[in-house]
């Protein structure tokens, strides 16, 4: 059993959906069936153990794109045993009773749901996809997504799901509610998405399919993966107190949309993790919100995270600070210090979080170790 705070879920959900909506839309203009599919194909980066550090982050020129190391889904079971019927009260205080884990949708914005699955050794129940689903694994799966993160009721229905795995990010949210007035068991979690929340989404997805204890398990090993490579990345990053002075910013540069994420954004566990400092919760920013040049300048960021389409779409470093000159009067503009990573990469919290920050971590600490593009 699990619960949430609906109406603030679904707030935060369908405002971060609606930006990358608009993502998957300049993908699609792009001629890409799949956005982010270039990262799948791109080459796999190094391991932040085989690296050598720089010797002073905050002196660093130029920009760097992080790049996930090969790492093999390894489930927790290899035959694991729905223990089922199982009735839960999901993210929205609804209870759903699932009979039949045999064909499972698991949707959402950033792909972890899909992954959970996956890794609680249930992927030959997966019979379809998100937009998001970009891992080896699951990519040979059809999409039930349309225009970028717009569920399709057409394609869903066809694939006769037993169980549905979503949450308030997809939409439209009409979509879910027809997939449980069609009869299919729909199990909503929570929406939020940080370092914090990983293990919370773990059990949720496990409890929905029946496998608890499994699920606790998962949920063990992902947080020692994410404490191990946080202990790794304390090793290379500066003494606390003295981290790269860091912000996240989402943009889109054909749709003229340039936001700030802050506090309570996920970004902010993401930043913390990386041994940054996240000025945007610094001075009081909280959740998503459109830049400032007034903001910029009081934060003075020294490193900007980015999405790699989201810097495509502006065309690269020097469109990005054309497009927002305030950018260019602070230390990360000044030092061109910018990182990006795949849109269905960089804000997957998930099993896949430790991945997530190593690959970051290597962009930041050593750059020189990834490919680098203007």
């Amino acid at each position: 059993m699990f619960s949430i705070d609906r109406s603030r879920a679904r707030r935060r959900g369908s405002v971060l959906a609606l930006l990358m909506a608009t993502s998957l839309g300049l993908a699609a203009c792009s001629g890409t069936a799949d956005a982010g599919g270039d990262a799948a194909a791109a080459a796999a980066g190094p391991h932040l153990a085989d690296v050598t550090p720089l010797a002073d982050p905050h002196t660093f020129v130029g920009p760097s794109t992080a790049r996930l190391a090969e790492s093999d889904v390894v489930p927790v079971a290899t035959d694991p045993r729905p223990q089922l019927p199982v009735t839960v009260t999901d993210a929205q205080g609804t209870s759903v009773t699932v009979h039949d884990t045999s064909r499972i949708l698991a949707l959402d914005l950033y792909g972890s749901t899909a992954r959970t699955v996956v890794e609680l050794g249930l992927l030959d129940s997966l019979v379809g996809r998100d937009t998001s689903s970009q891992f080896p694994e699951v990519a040979h799966l059809p999409l039930v997504t349309a225009n970028g993160h717009e569920l399709n009721a057409e394609s869903i229905l066809d694939l006769a799901p037993t169980l549905i795995i979503t949450d308030t990010s997809l939409g439209p949210w009409d979509v879910v509610l027809q997939m449980r007035e069609a009869g299919i068991p729909v199990v909503v979690v929570d929406a939020r998405r940080s370092l914090e929340t990983v293990g919370d989404l773990i059990r949720q997805v496990g409890a929905a399919v029946g496998l608890p204890d499994e699920a606790e398990l998962l949920a063990e090993r992902t947080q020692e993966r994410i404490d191990r490579t946080e202990r790794e990345i304390a090793e290379v990053a500066p003494p606390a107190g003295e981290g790269l002075r860091t912000i996240f910013l989402y943009v889109r540069g054909g749709s003229g949309i340039y936001y700030l994420f802050g506090q309570d954004s996920g970004t902010d566990s993401l930043i913390t993790g990386l041994g940054g400092i996240d000025v945007a919760s610094e001075i009081g920013w909280t959740g998503m919100e459109p830049v400032t040049d007034e903001g910029l300048i009081a934060m003075q960021p020294e490193l900007v995270l980015l999405m790699t389409k989201g810097l495509e779409s502006t065309g690269g470093v020097d469109g990005l600070l054309e497009a927002v000159p305030a950018l260019a009067s602070t230390p990360a503009g000044e030092n061109r210090r910018f990182v990006d990573m795949a849109d269905t990469e960089i804000l997957s919290f998930g099993p896949a979080s430790a991945d997530v920050l190593e690959a970051l971590a290597v962009a930041i600490y050593a750059p020189g170790a990834t490919a680098v593009a203007e």
